[in-house]
């Protein structure tokens, strides 16, 4: 089926734009999205075969994507990918920090590896795309950064190594507005509500996920694409005077005191 925006089709025409963890869930929708209202999108991951899958969707919809595979945890790497893709398109308009990832555990229960693996994962991965895309680009060219964090305000039980993440991911995304915001650059957030993603799924159980739904007051989870839009228009010239701010599509689960 062919991918359909709520965005004027050549809203992002002649855009380079990055999504980190582009190969599945949220990064794969926002991936379309942003495709199919002209942008051309570098889809990024540390497996090629599902940015392959990804890249070739968007191209049988009549859209533009590219491939490159590099853990965003390793500094080099970044560095070196960041180049590589500059030297492929020649600029850098914007960037989607969505990749992520944990696993269910009680605090009492986390070792230090596992730890430092979901924290460099959720925050030092998106600090080290963003810094490199901003020295190499955007600082002399201006740009829009879109950030996906969570819901993390009321704890993340279960989920704290993730949370702290997050939470340290929203504070970076002040910082950078503030200190990049006279080069051009905006730097904004979104934190979704509950959304049923294969991460999610994989990680929580689809029982648990589905029970989710009776703290939204809409009375159902998040879509995929509701993410992506966020991000569109964050990313989008319609948002030029706004930076440092979070938007969360939630259906009000967060002002629910349950």
């Amino acid at each position: 089926m062919t991918y359909e925006s709520i965005f004027k089709p050549e809203l992002f025409s002649d855009q380079v734009i990055i999504v980190t963890g582009g190969g599945s869930g949220i990064g794969r929708c926002t991936a379309h999205e942003l495709a199919a209202i002209g942008a051309t999108v570098v889809l990024t991951g540390r497996r090629i075969e599902k940015l392959e899958t990804v890249a070739a969707e968007i191209r049988e919809d009549g859209g533009k994507a590219d491939v490159i595979a590099f853990d965003i945890r390793d500094e080099d790497a970044v560095i070196a990918s960041v180049s590589d893709i500059l030297a492929r398109h020649g600029k850098i308009d914007g960037l989607v920090n969505n990749a992520g990832g944990q696993f269910p555990a009680r605090l009492e229960d986390i070792s230090n590896n596992g730890w430092n693996a979901v924290v460099a994962t959720n925050l030092t991965g998106g600090f080290l795309v963003s810094r490199e895309v901003y020295r190499q680009w955007m600082k002399a060219n201006g740009g829009a950064i879109v950030n996906i964090i969570a819901d993390m305000w009321r704890s993340m039980v279960e989920m704290g190594h993730s949370g702290a993440a997050r939470a340290g991911m929203m504070s970076f995304t002040e910082t950078a507005a503030v200190e990049w915001g006279p080069d051009g650059v905006r730097v904004n957030a979104v934190a979704p509500g509950t959304v049923a993603t294969e991460l999610t799924i994989n990680s929580m159980g689809w029982d648990v996920i589905k029970d989710f739904e009776k703290t939204v007051p809409m009375g159902r989870l998040a879509d995929k694409k509701e993410i992506a839009y966020a991000v569109a228009w964050l990313a989008s010239p319609e948002t030029d005077f706004l930076t440092g701010q979070l938007i969360s599509p939630n259906g009000g689960q967060t002002i629910v005191g349950i």
